[in-house]
């Protein structure tokens, strides 16, 4: 049989209530750290002027004056840089392990000897030894930050990347930084001129004895179904009926090794993906602009296909670059999917895998 407790009967008045802290304290005064402990640790709370050794009186209060010296620091515990023992899980080597999305501006060389900062977003990997815990992440911005300061390129992405393999005692490492980078373009036939931006990458690629230079760069072009134009046409011939082909905006990837000297600038890898299709987006248009584009794509119509191999014969007749790869993604007007395609050129790029959102990090949000 359960017997119910009212509520009245529970509660305790304040008077009652005053008791029993009186009486908890007369005990704890007496009482021993252990038994302290064992009944509850925040008892030693009541007891402020007899701090006990379990449940210290810490400072709330922020200590504008302290200073962290050499001594100091070298007490702080540092379990990421920990023995052995603290690893978690399956003892083995970790390919990439660092920070990505590292902000900062950096400087960059324009092909026409003037610089340029940009908002660069840097991400930062070594790899890890299968009997080492972890890597100390701010080594790995601390030695970016200094070299940042100078006009940057790649000799400077070595020299950071040389660093942070010695300062987090790894076997490889790599390096990319990411930005937008502005380029004025004069429209088709007015003569007015815009800033287009395109979404470039350089990386650097440490790994051994072998070093790797390489450059992304996202081109955006319009691309103007072969098929439709056609089927348009046989309508406006046949039957008289006027019809317009599908084109779409569409992006290419294009991936590649620097391997010599000349310099390839940004500049001229753009300038390489514009020869190859030239139907480049449009930045600033009046109306002949816009007649000139839709003559410009009726004069370049192409699949997927076809701008994969078109970026390809470009960049093979380029003796400064190495291996390349070349993503394309048309997406589609008519489908509610995108047609898309790869190519590769040379073992650097080459995978058998393809990353499952590959395809949708080629929109271009303008």
């Amino acid at each position: 049989m359960n017997v119910q407790t009212s509520k009245t009967q529970t509660e305790l008045t304040r008077e009652e209530a005053a008791e029993a802290l009186a009486r908890l304290r007369a005990w704890a005064q007496s009482a021993s750290v252990t038994e302290i402990a064992e009944l509850d640790p925040a008892v030693a709370r009541l007891l402020p002027d007899q701090p006990l050794a379990n449940y210290p009186d810490l400072s709330r209060q922020y200590p504008e004056d302290f200073e962290a010296t050499p001594e100091y620091r070298a007490t702080l515990p540092d379990l990421q840089n920990g023995p052995e023992s603290l690893i978690k899980g399956e003892k083995q080597q970790i390919q990439h392990v660092g920070i990505s999305n590292f902000r900062l501006p950096i400087r960059f060389h324009t092909r026409d000897n003037g610089d340029i900062s940009l908002e660069t977003s840097v991400t930062g990997t070594v790899s890890l030894e299968a009997d080492k815990k972890g890597i100390n992440m701010s080594r790995i911005m601390r030695s970016f930050y200094k070299h940042a300061e100078k006009t940057f390129s790649f000799s400077v992405m070595e020299a950071a990347l040389a660093d942070y393999i010695t300062d987090l005692e790894s076997f490889d490492a790599r390096l990319q930084m990411r930005f937008s980078y502005p380029m004025k373009i004069k429209s088709l036939r007015s003569g007015l001129e815009g800033y287009q931006y395109y979404d470039i990458a350089l990386e650097k690629v440490q790994h051994g004895e072998t070093t790797h230079k390489i450059m992304h760069l996202d081109y955006v072009y319009s691309s103007t179904c072969p098929c439709s134009l056609e089927l348009s046409e046989h309508a406006r011939m046949s039957r008289g009926q006027l019809a317009t082909p599908h084109s779409q905006r569409s992006v290419a990837r294009i991936s590649v090794e620097i391997v010599d000297r000349p310099r390839v600038w940004f500049e001229d890898l753009i300038d390489l993906a514009r020869a190859a299709v030239p139907t480049e987006t449009q930045v600033m248009v009046k109306r002949e602009d816009e007649q000139a584009f839709a003559e410009l794509n009726a004069a370049n119509p192409i699949f997927v296909e076809d701008a994969a191999r078109l970026f390809c014969e470009k960049l093979k007749a380029d003796p400064r670059i190495g291996d390349f790869r070349v993503i394309a993604s048309h997406q589609e007007s008519l489908h509610s999917h995108d047609a898309v395609s790869v190519l590769t050129d040379g073992p650097l790029f080459a995978s058998e895998s393809i990353d499952p959102k590959l395809f949708t990090t080629l929109f271009h949000v303008g």
